[in-house]
């Protein structure tokens, strides 16, 4: 299962930056909101995918019987899809606003504004 999410980050990796490469902005941020969520299942990949068991001992265990899931790598890439969330809005609204003043969202427009 590890092998497979690694084979599908590099995929997501790699279609993120040709996603960001292009000249339109929608692509650009589509290609970020893409590289977000490849870096979050990385994170999630690299916290152990094997363990089935819930991370909570019970307060009489001496020790632990086996593995446990870490639950720090859920966490983190639960703020992370929140913070993701939040940078897309805001870039969604500055393109719409690009949009509305320049009629156009390719890249190379951008360069010869006059404010």
């Amino acid at each position: 299962m590890q092998t497979f999410c690694a084979i599908l980050v590099g995929v997501m990796v790699a279609a993120s930056v040709y996603l960001i490469l292009g000249r339109n902005l929608i692509r650009f941020i589509f290609g970020l909101v893409l590289a977000g969520n490849a870096i979050n299942l990385l994170i999630f990949t690299v916290g152990g995918l094997d363990s089935r068991r819930p991370p909570l001992i019970p307060d009489l265990a001496a020790a632990a019987p086996g593995p446990f899931a870490n639950a720090l790598p859920q966490a983190l890439v639960l703020t992370a899809i929140v913070i993701g969330l939040g940078v897309t809005a805001l870039m969604l609204s500055y393109a719409l606003k690009l949009y509305r003043h320049n009629k156009s969202l390719e890249i190379d427009h951008f360069n010869a504004l006059k404010w």
